[in-house]
């Protein structure tokens, strides 16, 4: 798989250790970070770079780095491998900085790596979002996700979205 297409705002590449300063502040910000157990410290922002330069060897995608064309840091964005009810599907999933929410970069992102999740084969993209995080389900939506269901997750709940790429909507 490639990387997702620039969009009109946005560019893609992979991360590398030179981008710990970037995410840890982005994993590390309680704003971004209010659906997940608990903000990220630098060792584990380090492993979640860990963890996606893993990934692009081993699947060909992860969570890529997105700038803007002028290459200001906006957050991460990709696909990846999870588990779901005991079955594995590939996520897309979005971390935009707490300063830049709200202006449709999260949207932008997820759907350039939609479609190159559908140019890459995948047939069937979800979403796994805490129920109270109504932006993400907002930008679920938008992809063409739909709601499949509800499921246990950590020691709550999450909603999965979830659509098949050769029928969901173009954006």
């Amino acid at each position: 798989m490639v990387l997702p297409e620039p969009t009109a705002r946005l560019r893609f590449r992979e991360m590398s250790d030179d981008d710990l300063d970037h995410m840890a502040a982005l994993l590390g910000d309680p704003e971004v970070m209010r659906f997940y157990p608990a903000p990220k410290n630098r060792a584990q922002a380090q492993s979640w770079i860990d963890w996606n330069v893993q990934n692009y060897a081993l699947h060909g995608f992860g969570l890529w780095v997105v700038e803007t064309h002028d290459g200001e840091f906006v957050g991460d964005c990709g696909l990846t491998w999870q588990t779901v009810g005991g079955e594995r599907h590939v996520e897309v999933g979005y971390h935009v900085r707490a300063e830049l929410q709200g202006r449709g970069f999260a949207t932008e992102a997820a759907a350039a790596c939609r479609d190159a999740a559908r140019a890459g084969g995948i047939g069937h993209l979800v979403a796994i979002i805490h129920p109270r995080n109504v932006p993400s389900q907002r930008v679920a939506q938008k992809l063409g996700l739909t709601l499949e269901r509800s499921v246990p997750h950590g020691e709550g709940e999450a909603l999965i979205f979830s659509a098949d790429l050769d029928r969901a909507t173009r954006s």
